[in-house]
């Protein structure tokens, strides 16, 4: 908590249209500003909030965690500009640190299937974990998409998902036979015996209540022990990744593949296609015979 009422009340403002992990998130960052100065931000100037980032670098943070709390300060700068409280915006200058893109790591196809294939069995939460995974890695759906969905967000019958991505933006993602059988199988045999709290929630824990991001990484990480996978690199963000790469090497189009992943910005999609190509290059030099090394 901060206890600043210029800050508490950008972070009330939040509330009302952002969710609850990017109101924590903002809450953090300006709580390390208000510390970092030793005074109210409200009054900062450039030179001080120029001075702060510096700090940031010299501290070693990540250029992606510099470049966040950047934006959590200018979302609190122009909000003080709306409410007149200030004419400028003194972060609107701050030079934000390059980003270097690392290329997604994904899991093969055949590792994909043997992850799902780990999920076998006709217990509750069996069936429940096929449907997780079957529904992360068939729909890319975000780990936060997946276990918000409410049972009625599933069209079983036109296999589509309707799910919430960042900003609340909705989205209708189809899946394929698969995620529609473990889906259904789930709702039928295991669901029932899970929801003894008359949840909306699909997915819910061994106690009845809504299945956690905790959760779902827990379920994966025992899944690919059970797979033989290293369980320490197998997220529900690996399954999206999958999802997108697999889907380019199939032959969708990027533009297509976009809108199933619920990306701003086709730049973010086309990450993926450098994902394709370097592996076509791989299996190239791995299959042709004029391209494989001499021994």
């Amino acid at each position: 908590m901060t206890t600043d009422p210029a800050v508490e009340s950008f972070l009330a403002l939040s509330t009302t249209r952002l969710s609850p992990r990017t109101v924590d998130a903002y809450r953090r960052d300006l709580a390390d500003l208000c510390t970092r100065l030793g005074a109210s931000p409200a009054n900062a100037t450039h030179d001080d909030l120029a001075a702060y980032v510096a700090l940031l670098r010299a501290d070693g943070l990540a250029a992606s965690t510099i470049a966040r709390r950047i934006a959590a300060i200018r979302s609190f700068y122009r909000h003080q500009v709306l409410l007149g409280a200030r004419a400028d915006n003194p972060a609107a200058e701050l030079e934000l640190p390059r980003r270097r893109r690392t290329l997604p790591k994904t899991l093969s196809p055949g590792e994909a299937e043997r992850l799902i294939d780990a999920a076998a069995g006709t217990t509750p939460r069996a069936l429940r974990d096929r449907a997780l995974v079957e529904l992360l890695y068939g729909g890319g759906l975000r780990v936060s998409e997946a276990v918000g969905l409410d049972r009625a967000a599933v069209d079983l019958e036109q296999r589509l998902v309707r799910c919430f991505g960042k900003g609340s933006k909705e989205r209708v993602v189809p899946i394929g036979r698969q995620a529609v059988d473990a889906v259904t199988r789930y709702v039928s045999r295991g669901r029932p015996y899970l929801d003894t709290r008359h949840r909306s929630e699909l997915f819910l824990n061994a106690r009845g209540g809504p299945l956690t991001r905790a959760g779902a990484f827990l379920i994966l990480r025992r899944l690919a022990e059970k797979a033989g996978l290293e369980p320490g690199r197998v997220h529900p963000h690996l399954l999206r990744h999958s999802f997108a790469t697999h889907l380019l090497e199939g032959g969708a189009d990027l533009r297509s593949v976009q809108e199933m992943l619920g990306h701003a910005d086709l730049a973010t999609t086309e990450l993926y296609t450098h994902v394709t190509d370097r592996r076509r290059r791989e299996l190239y030099f791995q299959a042709h015979p004029h391209a494989r090394r001499k021994v």
